[in-house]
């Protein structure tokens, strides 16, 4: 019992260092209406027991990796390496802006910046991934030529965080938000572009009616697009964002550095009604630093394998 005990102590910072070293990064977290939502990061594999979270699990991207040309017809172009669907919903309202947070990005990453959904059909918690259909609402790209601007450096210069809208005019339910940043930094050499998708399930309340059609994530990109074989250093004079066309509906957002967060919460348990999107138990910052162990939320009827929501304790 000891060395079981001992042993995840010294796994984790020793893990955690090799993370670093790497120097890319992960989706961690996103913040909507200035509530906190915990992403995944490999490290919570080691937890007993895991932390339920909105973010998809990625146990396998040990070394904060990527998915590369050669490997955006498998699976794990949907969500990340080994990527399962995360335990939570963050509740969100159609027109609202999430804030994706990310690990720090390293400058020289050059790069797109990209959002997709997909609707689930059912709960998002035990969602077949390569069946999920994505349809584009965000896409940023070479910003600025005169200063060699990047969306990806924009992300970087606003605290390692991304703002995305969600379209006003869709249809009630549980989506799976997929953000990405592709790489460019290795882009001019074959199957040198870098793709960081992400996932992280949403429960949204929205008065519209539309079910955009989408595709599958393993048709987005092929390895000759002109967004994916990209030569950085080669004086380009322009960039043709890869992927499907942006959704008729997607919704604008100024990218800006994010303002500060008040409450944190799990979130809820898939989208059954408009009552239950707003119902994720929040913990307000100040009490979250007296009590970091809130976070249990369920929207959906009592079952000794579903914790009901609980206060801040």
């Amino acid at each position: 019992m000891v060395f079981s005990s001992f042993l995840p102590s010294i796994i984790l910072p020793a893990l955690l260092s090799a993370v670093g070293v790497e120097a890319h990064g992960i989706a961690s977290a996103i913040v909507i209406d200035s509530t906190f939502y915990d992403g995944y990061n490999p490290s919570y594999q080691w937890k007993n027991p895991p932390p339920t979270v909105v973010g998809w699990s990625v146990p396998d991207d040990l070394q904060n990796t990527f998915i590369s040309p050669d490997k955006f017809s498998t699976p794990d172009m949907v969500c990340h390496l080994g990527a399962k669907p995360a335990g939570a919903a963050a509740p969100v309202k159609g027109g609202d802006i999430i804030e994706v947070q990310w690990t720090p990005w390293p400058a020289s990453h050059k790069g797109p910046v990209l959002d997709y959904l997909a609707k689930c059909n059912g709960p998002c918690e035990t969602a077949d991934k390569t069946k999920l259909n994505f349809f584009k609402i965000g896409e940023a790209g070479w910003i600025d030529k005169a200063s060699d601007l990047w969306a990806a450096n924009v992300l970087t210069n606003n605290n390692n965080s991304w703002l995305v809208r969600i379209p006003e005019d869709i249809a009630p339910g549980n989506y799976v938000l997929r953000h990405e940043i592709i790489a460019l930094h290795a882009a001019g050499n074959a199957n040198g572009a870098q793709a960081y998708p992400f996932c992280f399930n949403l429960a949204i309340d929205s008065k519209g009616t539309a079910n955009p059609a989408g595709i599958p994530a393993t048709q987005f990109y092929k390895a000759n697009d002109p967004g994916i074989k990209f030569d950085l250093f080669s004086h380009p004079t322009a960039y043709v964002i890869p992927g499907p066309a942006l959704y008729s509906g997607a919704l604008p957002v100024s990218q800006t550095k994010p303002g500060p967060i008040t409450a944190t919460a799990t979130g809820v348990y898939a989208f059954t009604a408009a009552a239950h999107v707003r119902a994720a138990v929040t913990t307000p910052v100040a009490a979250v630093a007296a009590a970091p162990t809130t976070l249990v939320v369920a929207a959906r009827a009592a079952s000794p394998a579903v914790p009901q929501a609980t206060p801040a304790l």
